[in-house]
Protein backbone atom coordinates (compact mmCIF):
# COMPACT_ATOMS: atom_id res chain seq x y z
CA UNK A 1 0.00 0.00 0.00
CA UNK A 2 1.18 3.65 -0.88
CA UNK A 3 1.82 5.77 1.54
CA UNK A 4 -1.15 8.47 -0.44
CA UNK A 5 -3.29 5.74 -0.34
CA UNK A 6 -3.22 5.69 3.69
CA UNK A 7 -3.84 9.20 3.40
CA UNK A 8 -6.53 9.15 1.59
CA UNK A 9 -8.27 6.92 4.03
CA UNK A 10 -7.67 8.61 7.30
CA UNK A 11 -7.58 12.23 5.69
CA UNK A 12 -10.14 12.44 2.85
CA UNK A 13 -10.36 15.70 1.16
CA UNK A 14 -14.03 15.86 -0.93
CA UNK A 15 -13.04 17.76 -4.10
CA UNK A 16 -9.35 17.05 -4.03
CA UNK A 17 -6.55 14.10 -4.89
CA UNK A 18 -3.28 13.31 -3.13
CA UNK A 19 -0.66 13.36 -5.99
CA UNK A 20 2.64 10.95 -5.44
CA UNK A 21 3.98 11.35 -2.31
CA UNK A 22 8.61 12.25 -2.05
CA UNK A 23 10.96 12.53 0.58
CA UNK A 24 13.09 14.84 1.05
CA UNK A 25 16.03 16.94 2.67
CA UNK A 26 18.97 14.54 4.80
CA UNK A 27 19.17 11.94 6.94
CA UNK A 28 18.19 13.10 10.26
CA UNK A 29 16.16 16.03 8.76
CA UNK A 30 13.74 14.16 6.26
CA UNK A 31 10.52 15.69 5.22
CA UNK A 32 7.00 13.45 3.77
CA UNK A 33 5.58 16.23 1.36
CA UNK A 34 2.20 15.46 -0.59
CA UNK A 35 1.26 17.48 -3.41
CA UNK A 36 -2.19 18.30 -3.79
CA UNK A 37 -4.59 18.93 -6.35
CA UNK A 38 -7.97 19.87 -6.84
CA UNK A 39 -10.26 17.83 -9.43
CA UNK A 40 -11.09 19.22 -12.77
CA UNK A 41 -14.71 20.37 -11.87
CA UNK A 42 -13.59 21.57 -8.67
CA UNK A 43 -14.96 24.92 -8.55
CA UNK A 44 -12.92 27.26 -5.87
CA UNK A 45 -14.60 28.93 -3.09
CA UNK A 46 -14.40 32.33 -1.45
CA UNK A 47 -12.82 32.84 1.63
CA UNK A 48 -14.87 35.70 2.56
CA UNK A 49 -18.25 34.63 1.66
CA UNK A 50 -18.44 31.11 0.46
CA UNK A 51 -19.74 31.31 -2.96
CA UNK A 52 -17.98 29.04 -5.81
CA UNK A 53 -16.61 31.18 -8.41
CA UNK A 54 -14.33 31.16 -11.27
CA UNK A 55 -10.84 30.83 -11.24
CA UNK A 56 -8.40 33.83 -11.34
CA UNK A 57 -5.10 32.71 -10.87
CA UNK A 58 -2.96 30.33 -9.03
CA UNK A 59 -0.08 31.38 -5.90
CA UNK A 60 2.96 29.99 -5.31
CA UNK A 61 2.43 26.75 -3.18
CA UNK A 62 2.34 26.64 0.30
CA UNK A 63 2.92 23.58 2.82
CA UNK A 64 0.25 22.83 5.17
CA UNK A 65 1.70 20.89 8.19
CA UNK A 66 0.15 17.87 9.10
CA UNK A 67 0.32 14.64 11.51
CA UNK A 68 4.26 12.80 11.53
CA UNK A 69 4.14 9.54 10.20
CA UNK A 70 7.13 7.66 11.64
CA UNK A 71 8.74 10.49 13.46
CA UNK A 72 9.24 11.94 9.78
CA UNK A 73 6.91 15.24 9.85
CA UNK A 74 4.37 15.23 6.45
CA UNK A 75 3.78 18.22 4.45
CA UNK A 76 0.81 19.19 2.36
CA UNK A 77 1.68 20.98 -0.58
CA UNK A 78 -0.94 23.16 -2.40
CA UNK A 79 -0.76 25.72 -4.87
CA UNK A 80 -3.70 28.16 -3.65
CA UNK A 81 -6.10 29.81 -6.23
CA UNK A 82 -7.52 33.37 -5.93
CA UNK A 83 -11.15 33.33 -6.81
CA UNK A 84 -13.16 36.12 -9.10
CA UNK A 85 -15.70 35.74 -6.78
CA UNK A 86 -19.18 37.17 -8.07
CA UNK A 87 -20.93 37.90 -4.53
CA UNK A 88 -18.02 40.00 -3.13
CA UNK A 89 -16.95 41.82 -6.67
CA UNK A 90 -13.37 40.95 -5.74
CA UNK A 91 -10.49 38.59 -6.07
CA UNK A 92 -10.09 36.45 -2.82
CA UNK A 93 -7.83 34.01 -1.91
CA UNK A 94 -10.14 30.74 -1.92
CA UNK A 95 -10.97 28.55 1.21
CA UNK A 96 -9.53 25.18 1.91
CA UNK A 97 -11.26 22.23 3.69
CA UNK A 98 -8.12 21.35 5.46
CA UNK A 99 -7.22 24.29 7.30
CA UNK A 100 -8.37 27.57 8.41
CA UNK A 101 -7.46 30.90 7.15
CA UNK A 102 -3.66 31.25 6.71
CA UNK A 103 -2.48 28.45 9.16
CA UNK A 104 -0.08 26.84 8.28
CA UNK A 105 -1.15 23.43 10.21
CA UNK A 106 -3.81 21.45 8.80
CA UNK A 107 -7.03 21.29 11.46
CA UNK A 108 -6.67 17.68 12.23
CA UNK A 109 -2.79 18.56 13.09
CA UNK A 110 -4.35 21.15 15.31
CA UNK A 111 -6.31 18.19 17.20
CA UNK A 112 -3.82 16.24 17.47
CA UNK A 113 -1.32 18.61 19.36
CA UNK A 114 -4.33 19.57 21.14
CA UNK A 115 -5.19 15.75 22.34
CA UNK A 116 -1.79 16.02 23.44
CA UNK A 117 -1.71 19.00 25.16
CA UNK A 118 -3.91 17.06 27.31
CA UNK A 119 -1.56 14.56 28.98
CA UNK A 120 2.03 16.47 29.24
CA UNK A 121 3.34 19.75 29.01
CA UNK A 122 3.00 21.32 25.64
CA UNK A 123 7.10 22.16 26.03
CA UNK A 124 7.09 18.42 25.29
CA UNK A 125 4.37 18.21 22.85
CA UNK A 126 6.27 20.84 20.86
CA UNK A 127 9.56 18.97 21.06
CA UNK A 128 8.38 15.78 20.03
CA UNK A 129 6.18 17.26 17.30
CA UNK A 130 8.58 19.00 15.46
CA UNK A 131 6.58 22.76 16.44
CA UNK A 132 7.17 25.62 18.72
CA UNK A 133 5.57 26.30 21.84
CA UNK A 134 3.14 29.03 19.99
CA UNK A 135 2.36 26.16 17.84
CA UNK A 136 0.72 24.36 20.07
CA UNK A 137 -1.07 26.87 22.04
CA UNK A 138 -2.77 28.01 18.99
CA UNK A 139 -3.86 24.79 18.57
CA UNK A 140 -5.00 24.50 21.93
CA UNK A 141 -6.57 28.04 21.49
CA UNK A 142 -8.27 26.99 18.41
CA UNK A 143 -9.73 23.97 19.70
CA UNK A 144 -10.97 25.55 22.57
CA UNK A 145 -12.90 28.31 20.76
CA UNK A 146 -14.49 25.55 18.96
CA UNK A 147 -15.45 23.73 22.28
CA UNK A 148 -16.90 26.75 23.52
CA UNK A 149 -18.84 27.55 20.51
CA UNK A 150 -20.68 24.39 20.24
CA UNK A 151 -21.22 23.14 23.98
CA UNK A 152 -24.50 23.02 25.71
CA UNK A 153 -25.49 24.60 28.95
CA UNK A 154 -29.17 23.88 29.52
CA UNK A 155 -28.88 21.39 31.38
CA UNK A 156 -27.00 22.87 34.61
CA UNK A 157 -28.66 22.40 38.08
CA UNK A 158 -25.51 22.52 40.25
CA UNK A 159 -22.85 24.28 40.36
CA UNK A 160 -19.48 25.00 42.57
CA UNK A 161 -17.83 27.80 43.35
CA UNK A 162 -14.36 28.77 44.51
CA UNK A 163 -11.13 30.54 43.77
CA UNK A 164 -7.44 29.21 42.85
CA UNK A 165 -4.20 31.29 43.58
CA UNK A 166 -3.09 32.64 40.03
CA UNK A 167 0.72 33.16 41.23
CA UNK A 168 2.59 34.75 43.77
CA UNK A 169 0.82 37.31 46.00
CA UNK A 170 -3.33 38.26 46.03
CA UNK A 171 -3.87 37.33 42.41
CA UNK A 172 -6.73 34.68 42.18
CA UNK A 173 -8.97 33.54 39.65
CA UNK A 174 -12.92 32.56 40.77
CA UNK A 175 -13.71 29.30 39.04
CA UNK A 176 -17.32 28.09 38.62
CA UNK A 177 -17.88 24.11 37.50
CA UNK A 178 -20.85 22.55 36.89
CA UNK A 179 -21.26 19.73 39.43
CA UNK A 180 -24.10 17.42 38.00
CA UNK A 181 -23.83 13.77 38.70
CA UNK A 182 -22.52 12.66 35.31
CA UNK A 183 -21.50 15.78 33.98
CA UNK A 184 -18.68 17.42 36.69
CA UNK A 185 -16.99 20.47 34.16
CA UNK A 186 -15.32 23.84 34.54
CA UNK A 187 -18.29 26.85 33.01
CA UNK A 188 -16.57 29.97 34.01
CA UNK A 189 -13.09 31.86 35.34
CA UNK A 190 -13.16 35.34 36.95
CA UNK A 191 -9.60 37.42 37.28
CA UNK A 192 -10.23 37.75 41.08
CA UNK A 193 -12.17 36.84 43.58
CA UNK A 194 -14.76 39.70 44.55
CA UNK A 195 -18.34 40.95 43.90
CA UNK A 196 -17.05 43.12 40.91
CA UNK A 197 -15.11 39.70 39.38
CA UNK A 198 -17.46 37.40 40.16
CA UNK A 199 -20.67 39.33 38.94
CA UNK A 200 -20.07 39.18 35.40
CA UNK A 201 -20.57 34.90 35.39
CA UNK A 202 -24.25 35.56 36.16
CA UNK A 203 -24.67 38.40 33.67
CA UNK A 204 -22.95 35.84 30.84
CA UNK A 205 -25.40 32.77 32.36
CA UNK A 206 -28.55 34.27 31.87
CA UNK A 207 -31.37 34.76 34.35
CA UNK A 208 -32.73 32.04 32.49
CA UNK A 209 -30.62 29.18 33.27
CA UNK A 210 -29.55 31.25 36.69
CA UNK A 211 -33.41 30.60 37.47
CA UNK A 212 -32.69 26.56 36.54
CA UNK A 213 -30.27 26.14 39.03
CA UNK A 214 -31.22 23.93 41.88
CA UNK A 215 -27.52 24.36 44.04
CA UNK A 216 -24.86 25.92 44.49
CA UNK A 217 -21.62 24.92 46.67
CA UNK A 218 -19.90 27.33 47.81
CA UNK A 219 -17.35 28.16 50.71
CA UNK A 220 -18.38 31.15 53.28
CA UNK A 221 -16.58 34.01 51.30
CA UNK A 222 -19.43 36.78 51.65
CA UNK A 223 -18.99 38.58 48.32
CA UNK A 224 -20.20 34.69 46.34
CA UNK A 225 -23.00 33.87 49.07
CA UNK A 226 -24.09 37.59 48.60
CA UNK A 227 -24.08 37.78 45.13
CA UNK A 228 -25.58 34.04 44.84
CA UNK A 229 -28.50 35.20 47.18
CA UNK A 230 -29.32 38.04 44.69
CA UNK A 231 -28.89 36.48 41.79
CA UNK A 232 -30.33 32.57 42.15
CA UNK A 233 -32.68 33.02 45.18
CA UNK A 234 -34.06 29.28 44.26
CA UNK A 235 -31.16 27.33 44.65
CA UNK A 236 -29.97 26.26 47.84
CA UNK A 237 -26.36 27.46 48.96
CA UNK A 238 -24.70 24.13 50.43
CA UNK A 239 -21.73 24.96 52.92
CA UNK A 240 -20.77 21.23 53.19
CA UNK A 241 -18.08 19.67 55.79
CA UNK A 242 -15.02 20.64 53.63
CA UNK A 243 -14.78 23.95 54.65
CA UNK A 244 -16.05 23.99 57.65
CA UNK A 245 -13.75 20.89 59.08
CA UNK A 246 -10.86 22.62 57.49
CA UNK A 247 -11.62 25.68 59.27
CA UNK A 248 -11.98 24.39 62.58
CA UNK A 249 -8.82 22.30 62.51
CA UNK A 250 -7.15 25.82 61.96
CA UNK A 251 -8.85 26.94 65.10
CA UNK A 252 -7.53 23.94 66.59
CA UNK A 253 -3.90 24.43 65.76
CA UNK A 254 -4.07 28.03 66.93
CA UNK A 255 -5.27 27.29 70.75
CA UNK A 256 -2.26 24.10 70.37
CA UNK A 257 0.36 27.36 69.42
CA UNK A 258 -1.11 29.35 72.11
CA UNK A 259 -0.87 27.01 74.88
CA UNK A 260 2.52 25.46 73.65
CA UNK A 261 4.00 29.01 74.00
CA UNK A 262 2.93 29.26 77.62
CA UNK A 263 3.57 25.84 78.50
CA UNK A 264 7.44 26.46 77.17
CA UNK A 265 7.83 29.50 79.31
CA UNK A 266 7.14 27.63 82.21
CA UNK A 267 9.89 25.43 81.22
CA UNK A 268 7.10 22.47 79.99
CA UNK A 269 7.21 20.48 76.22
CA UNK A 270 4.06 18.91 76.98
CA UNK A 271 2.70 19.55 73.70
CA UNK A 272 6.13 19.65 71.90
CA UNK A 273 5.17 17.61 68.12
CA UNK A 274 1.68 16.97 68.28
CA UNK A 275 0.28 19.16 66.40
CA UNK A 276 -0.64 16.50 63.48
CA UNK A 277 -2.04 14.45 66.16
CA UNK A 278 -4.68 16.64 66.84
CA UNK A 279 -5.06 17.59 62.94
CA UNK A 280 -5.52 14.00 61.59
CA UNK A 281 -8.15 11.67 61.91
CA UNK A 282 -7.89 9.23 64.78
CA UNK A 283 -7.77 6.09 62.23
CA UNK A 284 -4.66 8.12 60.21
CA UNK A 285 -2.41 8.57 62.68
CA UNK A 286 0.92 6.63 63.02
CA UNK A 287 1.65 4.20 65.57
CA UNK A 288 4.28 6.30 66.95
CA UNK A 289 1.66 9.18 67.01
CA UNK A 290 -0.86 6.39 68.90
CA UNK A 291 1.59 5.67 71.63
CA UNK A 292 1.59 9.40 72.02
CA UNK A 293 -1.49 10.40 72.43
CA UNK A 294 -2.05 7.74 75.13
CA UNK A 295 0.56 8.91 76.93
CA UNK A 296 -0.68 12.36 76.90
CA UNK A 297 -4.33 11.05 77.91
CA UNK A 298 -2.88 8.45 80.70
CA UNK A 299 -2.07 11.90 82.79
CA UNK A 300 -5.31 12.92 84.19
CA UNK A 301 -3.54 16.60 84.74
CA UNK A 302 -3.04 16.91 80.78
CA UNK A 303 -7.12 16.65 80.26
CA UNK A 304 -7.23 20.15 81.71
CA UNK A 305 -5.41 21.73 78.71
CA UNK A 306 -7.29 24.04 76.46
CA UNK A 307 -5.46 21.91 73.33
CA UNK A 308 -6.96 18.33 74.34
CA UNK A 309 -10.43 19.90 75.24
CA UNK A 310 -10.82 21.77 71.48
CA UNK A 311 -9.76 18.33 70.26
CA UNK A 312 -12.45 16.59 71.51
CA UNK A 313 -14.79 19.50 70.62
CA UNK A 314 -13.46 18.73 66.87
CA UNK A 315 -14.20 14.52 67.27
CA UNK A 316 -17.69 15.62 68.35
CA UNK A 317 -18.21 17.78 65.57
CA UNK A 318 -17.86 14.72 63.65
CA UNK A 319 -21.05 13.49 64.37
CA UNK A 320 -22.94 16.00 63.04
CA UNK A 321 -22.74 14.67 59.50
CA UNK A 322 -23.97 11.29 60.70
CA UNK A 323 -27.21 12.62 60.60
CA UNK A 324 -30.02 12.68 58.12
CA UNK A 325 -32.88 15.05 58.78
CA UNK A 326 -31.78 18.80 58.65
CA UNK A 327 -33.74 19.34 61.83
CA UNK A 328 -32.11 17.04 63.75
CA UNK A 329 -28.34 18.11 62.49
CA UNK A 330 -29.34 21.79 63.67
CA UNK A 331 -30.85 20.39 66.82
CA UNK A 332 -27.22 18.94 67.63
CA UNK A 333 -25.10 21.78 65.71
CA UNK A 334 -26.99 24.09 68.26
CA UNK A 335 -26.53 22.01 71.40
CA UNK A 336 -22.29 22.10 70.02
CA UNK A 337 -22.25 25.33 69.62
CA UNK A 338 -23.47 25.91 73.70
CA UNK A 339 -20.95 23.73 74.85
CA UNK A 340 -18.02 25.37 73.06
CA UNK A 341 -19.05 28.92 73.82
CA UNK A 342 -19.46 28.04 77.61
CA UNK A 343 -15.74 26.29 77.53
CA UNK A 344 -14.30 29.62 76.80
CA UNK A 345 -11.62 29.03 74.45
CA UNK A 346 -11.53 32.04 72.07
CA UNK A 347 -10.37 30.05 68.71
CA UNK A 348 -13.33 27.59 69.40
CA UNK A 349 -15.36 30.42 70.30
CA UNK A 350 -15.25 32.41 67.32
CA UNK A 351 -15.77 29.09 65.49
CA UNK A 352 -18.75 28.68 67.15
CA UNK A 353 -19.97 32.04 66.27
CA UNK A 354 -19.22 31.65 62.38
CA UNK A 355 -21.03 28.77 62.43
CA UNK A 356 -24.27 30.16 64.28
CA UNK A 357 -24.32 32.94 62.09
CA UNK A 358 -23.81 30.17 58.34
CA UNK A 359 -26.42 27.99 60.65
CA UNK A 360 -28.85 27.86 57.69
CA UNK A 361 -26.28 27.38 54.90
CA UNK A 362 -24.80 24.26 56.63
CA UNK A 363 -27.94 22.62 57.55
CA UNK A 364 -28.43 22.97 52.98
CA UNK A 365 -25.88 20.17 52.66
CA UNK A 366 -28.76 18.17 54.61
CA UNK A 367 -31.06 19.45 52.86
CA UNK A 368 -29.00 18.37 49.91
CA UNK A 369 -29.31 14.79 50.64
CA UNK A 370 -25.62 15.19 51.32
CA UNK A 371 -25.38 14.57 47.40
CA UNK A 372 -23.23 18.60 46.76
CA UNK A 373 -20.14 19.03 48.43
CA UNK A 374 -17.49 21.31 48.14
CA UNK A 375 -15.30 18.16 48.25
CA UNK A 376 -15.30 17.48 43.98
CA UNK A 377 -14.67 21.25 44.10
CA UNK A 378 -11.57 20.82 45.66
CA UNK A 379 -10.89 17.85 43.49
CA UNK A 380 -11.39 20.27 40.41
CA UNK A 381 -9.41 22.87 42.04
CA UNK A 382 -6.18 20.08 42.01
CA UNK A 383 -7.10 19.03 38.46
CA UNK A 384 -6.75 22.84 37.25
CA UNK A 385 -3.68 23.30 39.11
CA UNK A 386 -2.19 20.24 37.15
CA UNK A 387 -3.47 21.90 34.02
CA UNK A 388 -1.41 25.16 35.02
CA UNK A 389 1.74 23.31 35.46
CA UNK A 390 1.44 21.75 32.06
CA UNK A 391 0.97 24.57 30.49
CA UNK A 392 4.36 26.41 31.97
CA UNK A 393 5.63 28.55 29.86
CA UNK A 394 2.49 31.27 29.63
CA UNK A 395 2.33 34.63 30.61
CA UNK A 396 -1.07 36.53 30.46
CA UNK A 397 -4.07 35.03 32.32
CA UNK A 398 -5.69 34.44 28.79
CA UNK A 399 -3.30 32.23 27.64
CA UNK A 400 -3.98 30.21 31.10
CA UNK A 401 -7.74 30.49 30.81
CA UNK A 402 -7.15 28.55 27.58
CA UNK A 403 -4.90 26.02 29.30
CA UNK A 404 -7.63 25.52 32.15
CA UNK A 405 -11.02 25.42 29.57
CA UNK A 406 -8.89 22.90 27.75
CA UNK A 407 -8.17 20.38 30.58
CA UNK A 408 -11.34 20.63 32.39
CA UNK A 409 -13.91 22.10 30.23
CA UNK A 410 -14.68 18.84 28.67
CA UNK A 411 -15.77 20.57 25.76
CA UNK A 412 -16.90 19.17 22.12
CA UNK A 413 -13.78 18.83 20.06
CA UNK A 414 -13.88 19.26 16.32
CA UNK A 415 -15.20 16.60 13.99
CA UNK A 416 -12.15 14.73 12.46
CA UNK A 417 -12.43 11.59 9.65
CA UNK A 418 -9.47 9.88 11.93
CA UNK A 419 -8.51 9.77 15.51
CA UNK A 420 -4.28 9.80 15.48
CA UNK A 421 -4.25 9.39 19.14
CA UNK A 422 -6.01 7.78 21.86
Amino acid sequence: MHIETLLRHVHPIKGFSYETMRLSGERGSERLCCPIRPHRRNQAICSACGTAGPTYDHLPPRTFQMVPLWGIPVLLLYAMRRVSCPQCQRIVVERVPWAEGKSPMTTVFLVFLASWAKVTTWKEVGSRFYVGWDAVYRAVAWVVAYGKEHRVLDNVTAIGVDEIQRSHGQRYLTMVYQIDRGCRRLLWIGRGRTKKSFKPFFTWFGPERCARIRFFCTDMWKPYLDLIAKNAPNAINVLDRFHLVAKLGLAVDEVRRKEMAKLRAMGKAVLVRTRWIWLKRPANLTRKQRRHRQDLFANPVNLNLKTIKAYFFRLDLDRLWTFSIPEHAGAFLDDWCRRVMRSRIKPMMAMARTFRVHRHLILNYFRACKVFSSGVVEGLNNKAKVGMRRAYGNRSDDVLEIALFHQLGALPEPPVTHRFCG
